[in-house]
């Protein structure tokens, strides 16, 4: 599968070929400009080198190296860094030389330090989607193809969401399945209740609901590859016929079910849409029906970084938790609970990025090399963002006003025997 032709980030092929440029000797200029930068930045940390520059291998505590290739990706790392640095580190006219996790912690304390708020949220609006962009967006990023994520998520359930880290020693398939079991008691599932699920991904915990916790699943996705995929994977655990894999748009979901659960699909269902989620989700619950949803969040508004919108996920939104309620205060629905496991997602990605590394001459031959750097820097900057605070992980579990259907306390949500 060597897509390299095709440019699945949507560089041009001007954009992702960094030869044949000729920066010339730096000027005064250019030399100023990099001082600029560096007094944002810890010099112990991160150092800039401008292209008349070798970049050199360092150890121990010494500083950090960002080489700059040309002069052009000087100015436009100093005019739109947001956008521009991840389009010029994918094409190699940006190199770092040590920890990219350096140079990216640096930025995050600097855009921490210096915030524009008043700037972002006058961009800001309540984004809707339509079926449309949804499909266009969704094919985007998850149609990469099956063979690409199999490489670097856990096998047995090909989760793409945050796990859960019960014991700080568990592996990545461990963790997700612990995280599985979380969702599932938090929900309180009981053998033959009905579930449905908003965005199912390879269909791995609507399979582990239905053979674990004895529920009835289904499970609406647009993805068409994860969804060919989900069917083949309950056939052949014999399980297609408790869990039914559905190619079509949460918004079409009718029935009644025991259960609703969304794991990762919030973040594409644009903040316009959430009081119309909201009241599907009351139109399908039984009395005494239950809810959770699982999304990556923020502690303020601010939209997604600018580079990973355009390049790897775009349509996607990460709410805060007034932002959320617009789900459920408007549609008579009551929030049980709320967890956050921002840290948890942070060493979720710490083992995403180990696995993709050891696996990226494979990575190579599918894409190309600008294709590698690109996912190195958003699975690093998203570990980082998760680390530093600038993104959350939000579990919102909720029910009907006034169902009395509940636990007491949490003892339940840390039973052992997984």
């Amino acid at each position: 599968m060597n897509r390299s032709h095709s440019s699945p980030l949507g560089l041009s092929d001007k954009e992702s070929r960094p030869e044949g440029r000729s920066a010339g000797r730096p000027t005064k200029l250019d030399h100023w400009l990099v001082h600029q930068l560096s007094r944002r930045f810890d010099t112990s940390r991160v150092r800039f080198a401008l292209w008349d520059e070798a970049c050199t291998a360092r150890a121990g505590r010494m500083p950090v190296t960002l080489r700059f290739g040309d002069r052009g990706a000087l100015i436009q790392v100093c005019t739109h860094p947001e956008v521009n640095f991840g389009d010029l580190y994918s094409a190699g006219r940006i190199v770092v030389d040590g920890d990219l996790r350096v140079v990216l912690d640096e930025a995050y304390r600097h855009a921490n330090r210096n915030p524009r708020l008043s700037r972002v949220l006058a961009r800001l609006r309540a984004s809707t989607s339509d079926l449309s962009d949804s499909r266009r967006n969704i094919h985007h990023h998850y149609d990469l193809g099956n063979e690409f994520y199999r490489l670097w998520l856990d096998p047995e359930a090909l989760q793409y969401t945050c796990a859960y880290y019960a014991d700080a020693a568990m592996t990545l398939q461990q963790a997700q399945h612990a995280k599985m079991h979380h969702v599932c008691r938090k929900l309180q599932l009981r053998p033959g209740e009905r579930v449905v699920e908003a965005g199912g991904g390879w269909g791995g915990f609507a399979l582990f609901m239905a053979r674990n916790y004895g529920a009835q699943v289904r499970s609406f996705n647009i993805s068409r590859e994860q969804i060919a995929w989900s069917r083949d994977w309950a056939k052949a655990e014999q399980l297609d016929g408790r869990v039914e894999f559905i190619e079509d748009d949460y918004r079409n979901i009718s029935g009644r079910y025991d259960a609703f659960v969304s794991v990762g699909m919030l973040e594409h269902v644009g903040r316009g849409n959430y009081r119309q989620l909201g009241a599907l989700i009351k139109r399908v619950l039984t009395p005494e029906g239950r809810g959770l949803v699982h999304s990556i969040g923020r502690d303020r508004p601010r939209p997604l970084n600018p580079w990973i919108a355009r390049r790897i996920f775009p349509g996607a939104y990460p709410p805060t938790l007034r932002e959320m309620m617009e789900i459920f205060e408007p549609n008579g629905l009551s929030v049980l609970d709320v967890e956050n496991l921002r840290l948890h997602y942070a060493r979720t990605l710490e083992h995403w990025l180990e696995n993709y590394e050891a696996q990226v001459d494979a990575i190579r031959s599918m894409f190309d090399e600008a294709f590698v750097r690109a996912w190195r820097l958003y699975l690093t900057g998203s570990n980082r963002a998760f680390e530093q605070g600038s993104l959350q992980l939000f579990q919102v579990l909720f029910s009907r006003s006034g169902m009395n259907a509940i636990p007491r306390t949490r003892a339940h949500l840390y039973a052992s025997g997984d």
